[in-house]
């Protein structure tokens, strides 16, 4: 037995040793860069993935001879195996090594791009988009690790900043490369446009990852109940949230059965994953404050930021009738400037005298005066008045999402890297489904809403109007000798009115919504949380005198 250590003097220093290093973490340098960038460069092209064909989806539809409701289930199933794979990644990539698991994911989901456009029908496209999502959501957990693990300390609130990439730049980039394709190309390259970059990603990794061992042992404590309940009950109520507005929520049995079963199986799940040795994540982190704020901010804020993404388009596509080639600038005003301003974040927030909270309240008040700005949306809007709301969203964004981060990640162990990153990644997939239901559903009521009341406006008032005459009628009536015919195309544009006034009145009800929605999320941070630190190297060991 050896002798214990002698204890230190009373007053005198204590001198901690630095944390002990994996002997497989290589020297940082350019070959690490190379690896990371690689990395990042996957996790893009799983977005890209998963973008591009969501919004070219009714173009997709249209050369494979899709229906609307078919084609909704092609978004919902994927979506589904995306936000499940994020759950249980980062058990596997630490049984199989980053380095293998990420090249072979990055590859399944390339070669399984080559056949979708072939697909002989849905049922057989969905199965294949199905994997494709379980393989792309293994994506962003590795990326998470992979920065907060090979880069130095100094360097890791940048590591951060290049994962918020994955919600800030990926996504606002895939309009204007979905236009690019489909409109110079080709719609099968909506499918094929990931095989090139995620050849490049490969590449990149293989040089630069490290080729850290694998540990088959843990197979031994496999949570076999955790993935068995887990998967299934996660994709059951990711499809509630993508087919709840359409089938009408709990009127449809579907619905109900998946809500009830789905619910029931999470709840096993959660329970499971408390007393289990092996967890896929630890539920037990929910007891910190940082990890409550923090998280339950990414929710807020991505699902947010998705609103906020939603609505130009939906108004330019409705209202205007543009083509995605036509929404592209209203994208890249957003994507294009994130290259500069998210490294310049991380930069603010890697000082150890700024604290993020205030960088984080200071962005939620971005997207909130964005929003106020929305409040003033009327029928005559085009694409340039959406550029004020763009460019403070570009601000805005960054200022949110690393600084929620940081909150979440800074005050973790490195042991404890693998366990929050798949919470972390499942709940941001989980933001882009919540925005989707809040915002179909919202804005399918809140139109209903305005329409009925402006018809009934109009029945009201229709007797009091009649002697001042029907501007429609006097637009249309030299263009047909019938008068049934005029007064029938003048009813079509009759309504065409009331829907683009309603739809405009909607969205301007989601626009107050999110003002307060984000003054709120700007209080909480500046409470809730403690504050954290950015991490700096450890002080060399000093010999004790």
């Amino acid at each position: 037995m050896t002798n214990a250590a002698p204890a230190p003097a009373a007053g005198a220093p204590v001198i901690h040793a630095s944390p002990p290093q994996f002997s497989y973490i290589p020297p940082f340098g350019l070959r690490t860069v190379i690896g990371c960038l690689g990395m990042l460069l996957a996790v893009h092209v799983a977005g890209f993935n998963e973008h591009v064909t969501d919004i070219g989806l009714s173009d997709i539809r249209g050369a494979m001879h899709i229906g609307h409701d078919e084609g909704t289930w092609l978004i919902a199933i994927y979506e589904a195996f995306n936000i499940a794979a994020m759950a249980f990644t980062p058990w596997f990539y630490t049984t199989f090594s980053i380095y293998r698991f990420s090249i072979f994911v990055t590859a399944v989901l390339a070669l399984l791009s080559i056949p979708a456009p072939f697909m002989p029908d849905v049922t057989s496209l969905c199965i294949l988009r199905a994997f494709q999502g379980l393989s792309g959501g293994c994506l962003p957990p590795v990326l998470m690790t992979v920065m907060l693990k090979y880069l130095p300390p100094q360097l890791r609130v940048f590591g951060i900043g290049g994962y918020a990439m994955s919600a800030t730049f990926g996504p606002n980039l895939g309009l204007p490369l979905e236009a690019f394709w489909f409109e110079h190309v080709g719609w099968h390259w909506l499918y094929w446009e990931v095989i090139p970059t995620a050849a490049l990603a490969i590449a990149m990794m293989a040089y630069g990852l490290p080729r850290d061992p694998m540990h088959f042992e843990r197979f031994e404590k496999f949570n076999w109940l955790g993935i068995l309940v887990g998967l299934p009950s996660i994709c059951s109520l990711v499809i509630v949230l993508y087919q709840g507005d359409r089938l009408d929520w709990f009127r449809s049995p579907i619905i109900t059965n998946l809500t009830f079963w789905g619910g029931a199986a999470f709840i096993v799940f959660v329970i499971n994953e408390a007393f289990h040795p092996s967890p896929y994540f630890r539920i037990q982190y929910w007891r910190s404050r940082n990890i409550q704020a923090s998280l339950l901010s990414l929710v807020g804020i991505l699902a947010i930021c998705s609103i906020m993404a939603e609505i130009p388009a939906a108004y330019l596509q409705s209202v205007r009738g543009y083509r995605p080639i036509q929404m592209v600038p209203v994208s890249l005003v957003v994507a294009l400037p994130q290259l500069i301003m998210l490294p310049l974040i991380a930069w603010i927030c890697n000082n150890r005298k700024v604290d993020c909270r205030f960088v984080l309240a200071g962005g939620m008040v971005c997207l909130a005066v964005s929003a106020w700005l929305g409040t003033w949306l009327t029928v005559d809007w085009v694409r340039d008045n959406f550029y004020p709301l763009q460019i403070l969203q570009v601000f805005g964004q960054p200022m949110t999402v690393i600084p929620t981060l940081m909150l979440a990640t800074m005050a973790m162990g490195p042991a404890d890297g693998p366990f929050i990153s798949g919470m972390v990644n499942m709940l941001k997939g989980l933001a882009s489904a919540v925005a989707f239901a809040i915002f179909s559903t919202a804005t399918r009521r809140r139109e209903q809403y305005h329409s009925t009341m402006l018809l009934d406006h109009h029945g009201t008032q229709q007797l009091a109007l009649q002697g001042m005459a029907n501007p429609i009628d006097q637009q249309l009536g030299g263009t047909s000798v019938d008068g049934a015919h005029v007064a029938w195309n003048g009813l079509q544009v009759f309504h065409t009115f009331v829907h683009e006034q309603s739809l405009v009145l909607a969205l301007t009800d989601l626009y107050y919504v999110l003002i307060w929605v984000c003054l709120g999320y700007a209080a909480m941070n500046l409470v809730l949380p403690h504050r954290v630190y950015p991490p700096r190297a450890p002080a060399p060991n000093t010999p004790a005198h």
